[in-house]
């Protein structure tokens, strides 16, 4: 396994483009400049021992030393031993509503940019636990299997929309059942499925999927997003909103019965997701009662640094560099690895 002891210093790789844009114009800016003397072939012929390729060489030398000093405080690392490790856990599957009408706006940002948000702050109080993520609509799929990756969990978040799923409508019956699927066969380990919701199942049978759950000794917990009240439905990428084949705007409500008959027979809580991290406090609080169980991991335990190869590339860079003259050396004059202007 190879990872970055350091990752964050990565980030000054941008200094490289554009020390390499700045190095370019000033060329452009040099050679507009010398222009302005007069005839390029007549300077070329009064300035013999100028080379033309040598700075560029010099130059692009000196950046890939730098480039290898960042990958090298970056500590590049290989994974050079593996045990299996027990550890206290249990298993969440995270299913998202993301069908149109998520994207109404009586929760800020949105009903479902809230539930992005709640779902990553859900992830960060895990600790060795597992994770999975499904998103649904008029049908459900998996957008992440089970696993102890948050990094990964959080950036798939990132990508969900409602255009990830061209099929419209809330089947919760089919995440629920999907949800299910996607536990490990480790036994005694707890297990919960959160669907976010607004509660508008148009398909049925989400009571009998969670009550099925239940007797698998799945918790259900339902978290309804959204107001009782209802809220019109954007259109993305504009100010108008969804309308029904009458022209009538189309309002969107959150069914609390339907989400706390779902938890109910989930064995679950039902909590309302408003713009208060309420919800986040009781589900937090719920799930850490779930039992832990020992969860074996393959994990690379120790990690052989590389940055000595990287030290090694970077010196020769760097003496080749201070070898390489601007102007042709006279020693030198009947050795030409470059081309003179």
């Amino acid at each position: 396994m190879f990872r970055f002891g350091e990752p964050l210093y990565l980030y000054l790789l941008i200094v490289v483009p554009i020390l390499a844009a700045f190095y370019f114009y000033s060329n452009y800016r040099r050679r507009k400049r010398l222009k302005e003397y007069g005839d390029m072939e007549l300077l070329k012929q009064l300035m013999p021992e100028v080379s033309k390729y040598r700075p560029d060489v010099k130059f692009w030398l000196m950046l890939a030393a730098m480039v290898m000093v960042i990958f090298m405080l970056a500590q590049p690392q290989f994974g050079s031993k593996m045990e299996t490790v027990k550890r206290q856990g249990i298993e969440t599957v995270v299913a998202l509503d993301i069908s149109n009408s998520m994207l109404a706006q009586d929760v800020a940002p949105s009903r479902l940019e809230k539930s992005k948000k709640l779902i990553s702050r859900l992830v960060e109080t895990f600790n060795n636990d597992k994770v999975a993520l499904i998103v649904f609509a008029g049908e459900a799929f998996t957008q992440l299997p089970i696993t102890s990756d948050y990094v990964s969990a959080k950036m798939f978040l990132e990508t969900i929309s409602p255009s990830l799923i061209s099929t419209q409508g809330t089947d919760i019956r089919a995440a629920i059942n999907l949800a299910m699927k996607s536990f490990t066969p480790n036994d005694g380990v707890g297990r919960a499925i959160v669907l976010i919701t607004d509660g508008e199942n148009h398909e049925g049978g989400a009571i009998e999927a969670a009550q099925e759950a239940a007797k698998k000794g799945i918790h259900v917990f339902v978290l309804g997003v959204g107001s009782p009240d209802g809220s019109p439905i954007p259109v993305e990428g504009s100010n108008e909103f969804r309308r029904d084949k009458d022209g009538n705007v189309v309002v969107t409500r959150l069914n609390e019965e339907m989400c706390r008959e779902i938890a109910r027979a989930g064995n679950g809580m039902y909590v309302r997701v408003d713009n208060t991290n309420n919800a986040e406090r009781a589900l937090n609080a719920e799930v850490n009662k779930l039992a832990k169980a020992d969860v074996e991991t393959q994990v690379f335990t120790e990690f052989d640094e590389q940055f000595r190869v990287l030290a090694w590339l970077a010196l020769i860079l760097l003496a080749v560099e201070i070898m390489i003259l601007n102007r042709r050396n006279p020693l030198f004059k009947n050795v030409k690895l470059f081309k003179q202007n």
